[in-house]
């Protein structure tokens, strides 16, 4: 019997057994996913960004611990040589409406304590020679990372640790009784003190087998990029984000530095039809058949009908994407656009069709379950991963 069972080998999960192996050096811990590696899934297909923190709500769980998984990251991975790097990011209005919209971004980045600089528009071109606006906020803290091999390397010492991991392990059934958690998967049959479940895309099924009753579902949007081609060169010195627009429920596409030394830009952000499908958007008919019976997804439907359009059109003409990326970067043509890999965000949604933006925990007697870890969860994976190390050792819900 183990002392912890935790299932998920996506970054929180591998940074919760590297966070309560550093806290109980004795614990029996085993990582059960039921892919062959770890970061299969959103930890493996993220943007890389190491986010600073500017636009979330001040005094929520997110921006806490955004700004605590910055210096966690980077510091993990100066100890254990994964690659990084800090650019910054210039989020740009490039027009009278996005400079008043970056006036209240702009009190947002303050009230989350943030470093930044607001420059204008000669800076700007100073800065950026190939981006166009009218002014900017520059956050030199944002960075980038290899967050796949970030995972390997929590891998790697959990298992130096004495942790087991097993992989083609798909959880089939939870049973809990008063003195153990029992968990059946295609791998064998597993049983702990205590789960810890960091599903991602499968969060809520997997609370549903411990018998929750979540009050949402996880809708998968899919985030489709492309590629800047190689030979328009160092183009940007940085991130460069857009000022999000209030009437859209996500960022919107950005230009974004890779590690590697290329360029992507992206994501849009459209309905995914199957919540593990890169491949391409297929259909996956038990994915549908969720959606279907879950009322809050058609009231996110109807809510959200406009955005949807709006970022359905990305999707289907790559010249309506290129249009987005050219109203702060002008000189993209359409064949510096390449294809490349799209990333599959879990997104929990409530009965009533809201988009839940924060961090959300459920927990049993002997199981907690992170049942939404929405960007940056990546960045602040190691912060997340105290919070939950405290929760299940305290037994806080």
């Amino acid at each position: 019997m183990y002392d912890t069972i935790i299932i998920g080998a996506g970054i929180l999960g591998l940074a919760t057994a590297y966070r309560l192996l550093e806290a109980k050096p004795e614990a029996r811990l085993i990582v059960l996913d039921k892919e062959d590696g770890v970061a299969r899934h959103q930890s493996g297909h993220n943007s890389g960004v190491i986010h600073a923190g500017v636009y979330y709500k001040p005094g929520s769980l997110k921006a806490r611990l955004c700004k605590a998984g910055v210096e966690a990251t980077i510091g993990f991975c100066q100890r254990h040589n994964v690659p990084y790097e800090q650019c910054g990011k210039l989020i740009v209005a490039t027009d009278a409406v996005e400079v008043e919209r970056l006036a209240g971004l702009e009190e947002r980045v303050r009230a989350n304590g943030l470093d930044y600089r607001r420059v204008e528009g000669d800076e700007l071109r100073e800065l950026e020679p190939n981006i166009a606006g009218e002014a900017g906020l520059l956050v030199a803290k944002t960075g980038l990372a290899d967050f796949a091999a970030m995972c390997e390397r929590l891998a790697d010492q959990i298992t130096q640790w004495g942790a087991d991991i097993r992989f083609g392990a798909a959880v089939t059934a939870i049973r809990e009784t008063g003195s153990e958690v029992a968990v059946e998967t295609t791998a064998g049959a597993f049983t702990g003190q205590a789960l810890i479940a960091c599903a991602g895309l499968q969060a809520d099924r997997i609370a549903l087998m411990a018998g929750l009753d979540p009050d949402f579902r996880t809708i998968p949007f899919r985030g489709e990029y492309y590629k800047i081609a190689d030979r328009r060169g160092a183009l940007v010195r940085r991130h460069i984000y857009p000022v999000p627009d209030p009437a859209l429920p996500f960022l919107g596409v950005h230009l974004t530095r890779m590690i590697g030394g290329y360029l992507t830009v992206g994501p849009n952000a459209v309905l995914s039809f199957g919540r593990e499908t890169y491949d391409g958007n297929r259909p996956v008919a038990r994915d549908l058949r969720d959606m279907a019976r879950f009322t809050g997804f058609w009231k996110l439907l109807a809510r959200n009908a406009r955005s949807g359009v709006y970022e359905m059109r990305g999707s289907l003409f790559k010249r309506v994407y290129l249009e987005r990326c050219r109203k702060y970067c002008p000189s993209l043509e359409l064949d510096d656009l390449e294809p490349y890999r799209p990333g599959i965000r879990a997104q929990n949604v409530s009965r009533d069709g809201a988009l839940i933006d924060d961090f959300r925990f459920l927990q049993t007697a002997r199981s907690l379950h992170v049942c939404n870890a929405p960007s940056p969860a990546a960045t602040s994976s190691l912060p997340i991963a105290d919070e939950i190390v405290s929760r299940a050792l305290h037994g806080k819900a």
